[in-house]
């Protein structure tokens, strides 16, 4: 079940608790993928956005020109918006964005979609991700908020992970922690991996009653972690009732040790 923006006191610090189950099959993720997470000598980054299946390699669906990208770089906003670019995929409108990190310490780029109706479940869904990508490998910066409605904040520095490594993230929804979330977890396919059967397709963790998460990366590449949470009462196209899911995301890569990764 998803929970809506708590307006209950946040229950003090605990032991960590993580149940991860088996979820549904298509789970949708935003994705905002840079062609680096760590820059270690600076320069240029580019990154693509498209909305799709991860784990299934697609379908990939058509996305609107997006409300807003930006970037935040010691706590300051620099809006992308005018500078994304359009790309066809598969015949679908996706997008990408261009940047150069020109000093030390993380950037934090962000995008906030149009609403995407989903017609076989009667819902708007609107997936505001983000990632972190690390200019000269400082190491700093990387916890900053980029103040998007629902956002993970990373517990975890999330670049430069080795396979394995475990990440943890807080749920926050306006800011607030949010109590028991579910975060739906997919691996970036690349097409080395067929799954078993549907259920491993998404994995769904339970956040703790502080909104924390953990999950343990076991291969390399990128992964999505998306909390969900209900939103707003609404009407469809055609003037239906419909119900809406805002989704916080954050993408992070992890790289096997013997993978040789960039210096």
């Amino acid at each position: 079940m998803r929970l809506a923006v708590p307006t209950v006191p946040i229950v003090a610090a605990s032991a960590l608790i993580v149940a991860v189950a088996t979820g549904p099959a298509a789970a949708h993720f935003q994705e905002i993928i840079p062609s680096a997470d760590v820059l270690p000598d600076g320069g240029a980054v580019t990154l693509d956005l498209l909305f799709t299946h991860p784990m299934e390699r697609g379908p990939v669906m058509e996305m609107a020109r997006p409300k807003r990208v930006g970037e935040v770089v010691d706590g300051h906003t620099v809006d992308l918006t005018g500078a994304i670019v359009e790309k066809k995929v598969s015949g679908k409108s996706t997008w990408s964005a261009a940047a150069t990190l020109d000093k030390p310490g993380a950037a934090i780029f962000f995008v906030e979609p149009q609403p995407y109706w989903e017609p076989a479940e009667k819902k708007w869904i609107v997936h505001y991700a983000k990632v972190v990508v690390d200019g000269w490998a400082s190491g700093e910066g990387w916890s900053a908020a980029a103040g998007l409605p629902v956002e993970i904040e990373p517990l975890t520095r999330p670049t430069g992970l080795w396979t394995g490594n475990l990440f943890r993230g807080l749920v926050r929804a306006d800011g607030k922690p949010v109590p028991f979330a579910e975060v739906e977890v997919e691996w970036r396919n690349d097409g080395s991996v067929t799954p078993p059967n549907d259920a491993f397709v998404t994995q769904v963790i339970k956040a703790d009653q502080n909104g924390v998460f953990a999950y343990a990366m076991p291969r390399a590449g990128w992964w999505g972690f998306a909390a969900l949470v209900d939103g707003p009462a609404a009407k469809g196209p055609a003037g239906e009732a419909a119900t809406t899911e805002l989704g916080g995301l954050i993408w992070v890569k992890a790289t096997d040790m013997g993978a040789s990764p960039a210096k």
